[in-house]
């Protein structure tokens, strides 16, 4: 697979996806990006927009495991990662793995569950390997945790802690469809054009080839220094208690060339960091004056878009 290659398996993948999940060809593209970038998605949206489907579709359409795990209030970090238990058999103990060893993972309501169990999450989204006892286990390549919380207003929520928050790469929102989408999905669940993907389009292999792929897009200096200049500006805002840290600008840097790769180019343009900054930058950002308990699910996407208007392009 070549960057000359590649757009058209992304156009026939997003495609199929788009027969699945009707009218959202945006969110689909930022989906393949942070799967292309080697990251994890933070879908907050309202129950029944597609979220789960999303994530099943991604998983089948390149021939991975998909798992998920319901968060609830008395989750416990074992029911994620697994536990060992004893078997009388053989009177040795035997390591049971959990739903996180997938290739895709649909942590859905991740922030109904306490923070002890949100952060049994953080190792294998950093890692990408879980630890029990003195036994370590590598996890499956390619590995992408799709996270789906509340917004705010939601009872029964934790907040997600700041860690949580800046391991992933990109948040993005589904949002309800239009007059049109809702007709074309009534008619698919009446039983007429219904769509579902039941085999793999590309294989793991592939994608693990165009992951690779994707960290030789070349990028200039100038757009590096962009980047730069966008992070100090967050950082010096009057009205940021919780900046961006150094790994946000990585995967600021990253997502944009995962995001020229599937376009076909093999450069990163400015206008690219552009469109892609607010999805990866705005979850990580703290406001000054806001409680943990009620910022949960707050959109900084306005204080993204001041900063690219008044950051300068050299």
């Amino acid at each position: 697979m070549t960057t000359q290659t590649f757009p058209q398996a992304f156009n026939e993948l997003a495609n199929r996806l788009q027969k699945v999940i009707v009218g959202k060809s945006a969110q689909i593209e930022k989906t393949l990006v942070c799967l292309l970038a080697d990251g994890h998605l933070l879908l907050e949206d309202m129950p029944g927009v597609g979220k789960t489907t999303l994530a099943s579709a991604l998983a089948t359409s390149i021939g991975g495991v998909f798992s998920r795990v319901q968060f609830t209030a008395d989750l416990l970090p074992s029911d994620i990662i697994g536990s060992r238990i004893y078997r009388r058999q053989t009177e040795q103990f035997e390591f049971v793995k959990g739903p996180v060893f997938a290739n895709v993972v649909l942590a859905d309501e991740l922030n109904r569950a306490p923070p002890k169990t949100q952060s049994a999450l953080l190792q294998a989204m950093n890692d990408f390997s879980v630890s029990v006892d003195k036994h370590h286990f590598d996890l499956e390549r390619p590995f992408m945790v799709i996270a789906t919380q509340n917004p705010k207003g939601f009872h029964g929520t934790y907040p997600l802690p700041e860690s949580q928050r800046d391991r992933f790469m990109m948040r993005v929102s589904l949002g309800y469809p239009s007059e049109a989408e809702e007709l074309e999905i009534l008619k698919i669940h009446h039983g007429k054009l219904q769509e579902k993907i039941g085999e793999s389009f590309l294989t793991l292999e592939q994608v693990a080839r165009a992951q690779a792929e994707v960290r030789t897009v070349a990028m200039s200096e100038v757009v590096m220094k962009y980047i730069s200049r966008i992070v100090s500006a967050i950082r010096s805002h009057t009205e940021v208690e919780l900046p961006v840290s150094p790994r946000g600008s990585i995967a600021l840097m990253n997502a944009a060339q995962a995001l020229a790769y599937i376009r076909g180019k093999d450069y990163v343009s400015i206008d690219m960091v552009k469109e892609i900054a607010p999805e990866v930058l705005a979850h990580r950002i703290g406001m000054r004056g806001v409680s943990s308990l009620t910022s949960e699910g707050a959109r900084n996407d306005w204080l993204i878009g001041e900063i690219l208007q008044r950051v300068p392009v050299e």
